[in-house]
């Protein structure tokens, strides 16, 4: 899909509202530009799928768990992250 947006004289872009919709923007939202050779990527900035919230939980177990299993994990993820050495 394609869509497009002018620049304005204040160098403000406006995302076009089927861009808005997909990602799940609205006002507040960051987006992150990437040069990539001749192309430009934007993205949305702080977008955690499930699949990389699981990898940072349960680094070496299989993807499956229960929602008790999964909010164990979580807080022993961040009992470790936060531990005071």
């Amino acid at each position: 899909m394609s869509s497009k947006s002018r620049l304005t004289v204040q160098s403000q872009v406006s995302v076009p509202v089927s861009v808005r919709r997909r990602l799940g923007l609205g006002p507040g939202s960051t987006l992150i530009w990437e040069e990539a050779g001749d192309h430009v990527i934007v993205r949305r900035v702080g977008a955690h799928t499930s699949s990389a919230i699981h990898d940072a939980v349960f680094p070496d177990k299989p993807p499956r768990k229960s929602l008790k299993e999964l909010k164990a994990g979580i807080a022993a993820h961040i009992r470790k992250r936060h531990a005071r050495d």
